[in-house]
């Protein structure tokens, strides 16, 4: 056949081809429509494509078929490539029929069952180069299918010596930097196929862990899988390309079952993604899931710096936005009161450690302090001395200003201890002073209370009122109660003197309740007593604790 080279053909600006039009046209039946159209003459044709897929390389395939009559070796290198451009020329015209090239490679396909595994890697790695045309042929749908049916779930078996590692780890690691032998230490036990599909790039990511989500495979592997394809390829891209890591990741994550992902490696996506201005979605999505989980995190996790532009020391808007996750998360808090305790124990602890922060406004402390439920905290002392570490720090604040925090504060769930340091902390609002001494004056009248309760059931002749008069406590005390809990407090009295009052009453709070304690040892030995003694017992009242 004679050649003439009459024809230039421009592909996507990469490179250009003298070809003979004849031939290429009797194969393509595009370009045999955009000869017919054309007027020019003969020796001064050319033909610019600028979407062709594959490129260069693949016209070049296209032209070797169309000069060798038809003719051409399809491999798993190759007919990615091949398809695409076939379809792109269009291909399948009845001028060669018999030599159509697209359904040659489609024909080709159908033996895909029986590529090895790094076959369908080199296959899936052509594809993302064609995207979003291989996926609009559905090329990428039937390698991720073929793939995802072989991985080994619950082996760790290699499918072929080629893609294992000579090590029982069953890891291999292609990144030269310093960091890969920490990396590899880190992943020992990972399956071996995380590191093959390292080739993937985000798309093809994408694409797989919403097939692996669809055919419902184990999220806990998925959810690893991630987070390792996350930190390895951090260590080989560009910083631009690490946000389009991380936010697939985060959006594949998200797509799972919260319970199989692991809070402390979202703390991990958060800290590195600090530097990258990830979409706001994206971000809001991460952040609801580290919510979710907030009852897992530690008080290191909580302490993220300020972004730019924000005095405080460190980000208290993010974790005010993790407590409002957590608390929206479904009606998981009253159903768990475990978890909620756990994470105010959680909060209080980062309230302390952001308090002395002398950039820290009023209004943010509050909005920390009030975050969570009355029923979150047993008890309130750790936030009392965080209040008291703000105020000392923040020693301008006003009186309304100090007293709107301190109301925070529930009195009856503050240790005998921590109110007789409120009775003599000057800083203090007043108020909060008389609101203490209240509420321990109604301590004191239960516990009065148990005592006499005690008496009337105990038969002992160690009586309550003999233990009473042992530790000096007046008889007077029952009615100088009744009259403070019933709030006739004169409060023009000198501030002094009522702080000097409340600590009198601590005092003899803490005396009561050891009486109580010493209470409860001797009816547990009467009890004990009796029952040997008796063959059946009546029941006793509970006594306090």
């Amino acid at each position: 056949m004679e050649v003439h080279c009459d024809i230039e053909v421009d592909v996507n600006g990469e490179e250009s081809f003298m070809v003979d039009k004849r031939i290429l046209a009797s194969y393509s039946g595009k370009l045999s429509k955009l000869l017919g159209k054309s007027k020019a003459s003969s020796r001064n044709l050319k033909v610019v494509f600028h979407d062709f897929p594959g490129g260069a390389e693949s016209f070049e395939l296209i032209s070797r078929f169309c000069y060798n009559n038809g003719s051409i070796y399809i491999t798993p290198s190759n007919i990615s490539l091949l398809y695409c451009a076939a379809q792109f020329m269009e291909m399948n015209n009845s001028v060669a029929r018999k030599h159509n090239l697209l359904e040659k490679a489609e024909k080709s396909f159908q033996d895909i069952r029986y590529w090895s595994w790094s076959e369908l890697l080199t296959a899936l790695k052509q594809c993302q180069d064609l995207l979003p045309v291989a996926n609009s042929l559905s090329l990428v749908e039937k390698c991720l299918d073929t793939l995802i049916a072989r991985l080994p779930l619950t082996s760790e078996a290699s499918p072929c010596p080629s893609t294992s590692s000579p090590d029982s780890s069953g890891v291999r690691f292609s990144c030269d930097t310093r960091s890969t032998e920490s990396l590899k230490a880190s992943f020992s036990h990972t399956p071996w196929w995380f590191e093959n599909l390292l080739v993937l790039g985000p798309n093809l990511l994408e694409m797989l862990v919403k097939a692996m989500v669809s055919r419902k495979l184990d999220n806990v592997i998925i959810s690893r899988f991630l987070f390792y394809y996350q930190k390895s390829k951090f260590y080989t891209v560009k910083s631009d390309t690490k946000r389009t890591i991380a936010e697939t990741v985060i959006e594949m994550l998200y797509m799972l079952d919260q319970s199989c992902v692991s809070c402390k490696s979202l703390f991990g996506i958060l800290h590195v993604s600090l530097n990258f201005n990830l979409n706001r979605s994206i971000r809001n999505k991460l952040e609801n899931m580290i919510g979710s989980q907030l009852d897992k995190a530690t008080l290191d996790n909580l302490l993220v710096p300020s972004p730019q532009g924000i005095n405080y020391l460190y980000d208290v808007n993010l974790v005010l936005r993790f407590l409002k996750s957590f608390l929206r998360d479904g009606g998981t808090c009253q159903a768990s009161p475990i978890r909620l305790r756990k994470v105010s124990g959680l909060v209080d602890l980062y309230i302390a450690e952001v308090a002395p922060d002398p950039c820290l406004k009023p209004s943010k402390f509050l909005a920390l302090a009030i975050a969570l439920p009355d029923s979150a905290r047993d008890s309130y002392d750790e936030l009392y001395h965080a209040i008291d570490m703000y105020i000392q720090v923040h020693a301008g604040l006003s009186e309304d200003k100090k007293m709107k925090i301190c109301c925070v504060l529930n009195h009856e769930k503050l240790s005998a201890e921590t109110c007789i340091h409120l009775s003599k902390n000057t800083k203090f609002p007043s108020k909060s002073a008389v609101q203490a001494l209240v509420s321990q004056q109604s301590k004191l009248k239960k516990l009065l209370q148990t005592t006499n309760n005690f008496n009337s059931y105990a038969t002992s002749p160690y009586s309550a009122t003999t233990e009473a008069k042992n530790w000096g406590l007046r008889k007077d005390d029952a009615n100088e109660q009744h009259v403070l809990y019933a709030g006739k407090l004169d409060l023009s009295t000198d501030n002094e003197k009522l702080r000097a009052h409340l600590q009198g009453m601590q005092c003899r709070v803490m005396e009561l309740e050891k009486v109580c304690k010493k209470m409860q040892s001797q009816m547990a030995k009467f009890t004990k007593s009796k029952a040997s003694s008796h063959s059946h017992t009546r029941s006793l009242p509970k006594l306090c604790s």
